[in-house]
């Protein structure tokens, strides 16, 4: 075994039950290739784990097995999928959920400032729309490097660097006053925040298990979904009496609020870093309580001489590799649509409720609490009949549901679990979306479109919400990764989408413009019966590529060991990591 690359007794953390010893990893050989297929062998419930969540009798031994792989499953494999007190798991996803609703609310906290910002910077409103534009585009791309960078170096570490970008950008914004500033500062503000995005999915999947997963995705869903809701409210109240620069402020305080007792109590949670959270975290992965009082201690202690694990730069190529991937391009897309067409609605209710009720900055703001508290209450409901429809078809198959350590999701049809809920959904949403538009169109009592945008939020989101849920499910090594990947997609999409859709309007007239997006739902819907269909297939088509890529790795590492060795004057022995001097070796 290669000297950087041990398994280590750990010390005993308080948080693991006692029931296994723990094992820390040294990896600072693995590349980052080895570490996404480690991750996914080693995590509970995948197809390679045990159901018990123990390792293989054979250990690092094992024959075929590459060593990296082999050294992080008994790593991350434990009896329980995550070691953490349930009280401790739900401080972590509530607080996450808190900070999920940041990126929603600072896209739409600032539509009612843009008329006072172009007046007050001397542009015209097109300029200030400009900004949204770049905010969307940074909004797609930010998570590429934060979500891979997290899966490799914690989400710790990453969710703190965007919180801090996100801080000092609304600091910068509440004190500009140029438009370049404005400009460049909205990019900024947009990395920050969208960063957090990809992290908090991937905290869900680190510490519940696809059973568990729906109402802990409910708790950081409601946290997404209430931004837009607060958003235009809390934005024209603060522009209207205390003008467009508090608005940032405001933003700082919040971030502010959330990113002390995030820096204090929340630990690592990330499963290449922590495991299932009995492997003692390190350095920048500690929580800062735990830092200062492992700093004092470690005075009394000689200096370690285990060499630290290394970080590899985030690569944004990861993230596009997963769009690449048949059944995730295929929920991506989908996604993407369903997408587009709530962000089109959202947009267009302050511009055509504007146009045809005349209402005041403050009166549409309001215009969005139907939409909005539909979106909540339907991200809180189909997270509870997700983990209802998860049960219902492990029984239906036989299988037990271990809430504690996981499922075996290698045989489990997953797709079916999830898309269950979303075929019904799609039906009541698609209609709502059409008499939406026409009701707009006839300029009916502003009570109608409002009711109908309540079903639009109940019944769109609600698919693209189990939709989100299914991508952690297919990518359990690499959540965060996964999570970008959507982020990219269905972001640049709706940028799309929000520029061209007031053409369409103008051309086509608002009911057939809202039609033509309802149609796209029903005729892209094929893409959902082929994820059914084939998705397991693809799943294990997936990890077997994933396990000759490990077989190929492994070769390449024993070539370079033996043809280093030779060169070394060294004599080969049966392991490819270990070679012996020729003085050590006893003549035949």
């Amino acid at each position: 075994m290669d000297d950087n690359q041990k398994i280590t007794p750990a010390p005993k953390d308080s948080r693991d039950d006692g029931s296994q010893k723990s094992y820390s990893v040294k990896d600072g050989e693995l590349t980052s290739q080895e570490l996404e297929r480690d991750s996914f062998r080693a995590q509970p419930g995948t197809p390679d784990s045990h159901e018990d969540g123990r390792s293989s009798q054979n250990g690092v031994e094992g024959a075929g097995e590459a060593q990296g792989l082999d050294a992080l499953s008994r790593a991350s494999s434990a009896p329980l999928y995550s070691v953490f007190s349930p009280s401790l798991k739900w401080w972590i996803i509530a607080l996450n959920g808190m900070i999920a609703f940041i990126s929603p609310i600072t896209a739409n906290i600032y539509f009612p400032a843009i008329p006072s910002l172009a007046r007050d910077l001397g542009v015209s409103i097109a300029d200030i729309n400009l900004t949204v534009t770049t905010f969307m585009v940074f909004q797609a791309i930010a998570p590429t490097f934060f979500g891979d960078f997290s899966d490799a170096a914690g989400r710790r570490p990453a969710s703190m660097i965007a919180l801090v970008v996100y801080l000092c950008a609304n600091i910068g914004l509440a004190v500009q006053r140029k438009f370049i500033a404005l400009l460049l500062l909205r990019m900024l503000q947009s990395a920050g925040s969208s960063g957090t995005l990809s992290l908090v999915y991937a905290v869900v999947a680190d510490l519940a298990p696809s059973s568990e997963r729906g109402r802990s995705m409910a708790v950081v869903g409601a946290g997404i979904t209430i931004g837009p809701t607060l958003g235009p409210v809390i934005g024209g109240l603060l522009a209207q009496y205390l003008g467009w620069p508090s608005i940032f402020w405001f933003l700082c305080i919040v971030t502010v609020v959330l990113i002390i007792p995030y820096a204090l109590t929340v630990p690592e949670t990330g499963r290449r870093v922590v495991g299932n959270g009995s492997i003692p975290p390190q350095g920048w992965n500690m929580t800062l309580i735990d830092y200062v009082r492992l700093r004092r201690q470690a005075r009394n202690r000689p200096a370690s001489t285990d060499p630290r694990r290394k970080i590899r730069l985030p690569n944004p190529l990861h993230t596009l590799a997963v769009v690449a991937e048949k059944e995730m391009a295929l929920v991506l897309f989908y996604n993407a649509t369903l997408y587009l067409g709530f962000m089109i609605a959202t947009v267009t209710i302050s511009s055509q409720f504007s146009e045809i009720y005349h209402y005041s900055d403050i009166e549409l703001g309001l215009c969005y609490l139907p939409i909005g508290s539909a979106t909540i209450f339907s991200s809180v409901v189909n997270g509870l009949l997700a983990d209802w429809n998860y049960r219902r078809i492990a029984k239906k198959l036989g299988v037990e549901v271990d809430r504690k350590r996981g499922e075996n999701l290698g045989s489990f049809p997953i797709e079916k679990a999830r898309l269950q809920l979303v075929y019904p959904l799609l039906v009541v949403g698609t209609a709502a979306y059409i008499a939406f538009g026409w009701a707009l169109h006839k300029e009916t009592h502003v009570a109608v479109p409002l009711v109908l945008s309540f079903f639009i939020g109940l019944c769109i989101t609600g698919p693209f919400q189990i939709l989100n849920m299914l991508i952690v499910d297919l990518h359990p090594e690499a959540p965060a990764t996964a999570t970008a990947a959507n982020n990219l997609v269905r972001c640049l999409s709706g940028a799309v989408a929000t520029a061209v859709i007031d053409y369409m309007i103008r051309g086509w007239g608002r009911g057939w413009a809202f039609t033509f997006f309802a149609l796209l739902f029903s005729l892209c819907s094929p893409a959902l019966v082929a994820i059914d269909r084939y998705g397991p297939q693809w799943r294990e088509e997936r990890r077997q590529k994933m396990e000759r890529a490990a077989e190929k790795k492994e070769v390449g590492k024993r070539e370079k060991a033996n043809s280093g060795a030779l060169r070394n004057g060294g004599v080969l022995t049966e392991s490819p990591s270990t070679v012996l001097p020729l003085n050590s070796v006893n003549p035949i």
